[in-house]
């Protein structure tokens, strides 16, 4: 009888595991670039902005979201370097750096022409602001990654308390191996949404429907996330930083990609 019974229960268990491998199958796209799946995010209601934030991350809202998908990680130095020997595009500002230049870190010293000119060459999109935070938030509108407690070293790489110098606390004097912190990690499983580099996304800066006027409107694009220099005030899921689409010498700045759902 306890033998049938370990059975029985070795059978449920290996059933239940490829119930949650089939799942998280379904949930993955191996994609374009290698190393680097993209993670399907659904269609459904979301979280977009706040109210009780800076003033460019006004209103808060609820959307429907189409669905899409995001790289898993943000783009490294050997996933860009793929895409510049595959083209004869220019080179990482910060490619041969002796820590932001190292194959697994996400690449830095792109500018927002570099990052979508990888982007479109797989196929792919930089996400616009709102496919950024609603994988950044979920579903349930967190103010991280990870929900709400604030960030700690397990669970972002970012700066000191106070703007804007490195802090080693984490690790990490500078960038991060993009594939870290899975503890910070999204509900969906994507990593460094918030802390480590500075994401550009598609859209340029403006204000929201229905917001209240912003400066600096038109010529530059969002960056989002914050980054390894960051303080926590730039960390959460809906902080906006406007920035030059043209300049390439940050070595806080990188991205990651989108397939949107046709």
């Amino acid at each position: 009888m306890e033998r049938r019974n370990l059975a029985l229960i070795s059978s449920l268990l290996g059933a239940a595991l490829a119930i949650a491998l089939a799942s998280h199958a379904r949930a993955t796209d191996v994609g374009p670039i290698a190393g680097n799946p993209l993670i399907e995010i659904p269609a459904g209601a979301f979280l977009f902005g706040r109210d009780d934030g800076p003033e460019n991350e006004r209103p808060r809202r609820v959307l429907e979201g189409q669905a899409f998908a995001i790289n898993r990680t943000e783009i490294t130095n050997r996933q860009y370097q793929s895409f510049v020997d595959a083209t004869g595009h220019r080179s990482a500002f910060y490619a041969t750096h002796p820590i932001l230049g190292l194959d697994d870190r996400p690449v830095v010293g792109v500018s927002w022409v570099d990052a979508d000119a990888f982007c479109r060459h797989y196929g792919l999109a930089l996400p616009s602001e709102q496919q950024y935070e609603r994988a950044a938030r979920g579903t349930k509108g967190g103010r991280y990654p990870w929900g709400e407690a604030p960030p700690d070293p397990t669970r972002a790489n970012s700066g000191t308390d106070a703007c804007c110098s490195a802090d080693a606390r984490d690790g990490y004097p500078m960038t991060a191996p993009a594939d870290s912190f899975a503890d910070g990690a999204s509900t969906e499983g994507v990593l460094n949404l918030v802390g480590n580099v500075w994401e550009w996304t598609g859209d340029l800066y403006a204000p929201y429907e229905g917001g209240p006027p912003i400066g600096s409107v038109g010529s530059y694009r969002v960056l989002r996330g914050g980054s390894w220099n960051s303080d926590p005030k730039h960390l959460t899921t809906t902080y906006r930083l406007a920035y030059d689409p043209e300049f390439r010498f940050s070595g806080n700045g990188g991205f990651r990609c989108v397939r949107s759902a046709p």
